[in-house]
């Protein structure tokens, strides 16, 4: 029987770290975690995190690629500290189930989302 994606995420969330944007903003002053755009390309357009890094396309498919990402050089390095957003929040969790996956120790999900950090006029650009 297949699964829904509530299910999906349902399971990925059981072993998934989630975080506020409130949190995430002490996480990069913090530093030492790279904040990964995990949305899809054509929503890029709206921006995103300061300091995030885009991946090229979204992680709903890594599962069918995950050699791609294992040749991945932002990626080659297991240890680094990372937290997924994408635009709601399931996304981020499924992606951080894959890095986890991998071998990713540190992975967090943020919680709600770019929607979640636009809502509460968190900033978008450096002099914000």
């Amino acid at each position: 029987m297949a699964k829904s994606l509530h299910d999906f995420v349902s399971e990925a969330l059981k072993t998934v770290s989630e975080v506020t944007p409130e949190e995430v903003i002490e996480i990069q002053r913090s530093g030492g975690y790279k904040i990964l755009d995990v949305r899809e390309p054509n929503e890029y357009g709206d921006g995103h995190l300061v300091g995030a890094v885009n991946i090229p396309r979204g992680f709903l498919e890594v599962k069918a690629d995950l050699e791609h990402y294992k040749r991945d050089e932002s990626l080659a390095d297991r240890t680094q500290k990372i937290v997924c957003y994408c635009g709601g929040g399931h996304r981020s969790a499924l992606a951080a189930k894959t890095l986890m996956e991998m071998g990713f120790e540190h992975v967090r999900s943020m919680k709600e989302g770019w929607t979640g950090w636009t809502a509460r006029g968190l900033p978008t650009t450096k002099d914000e």
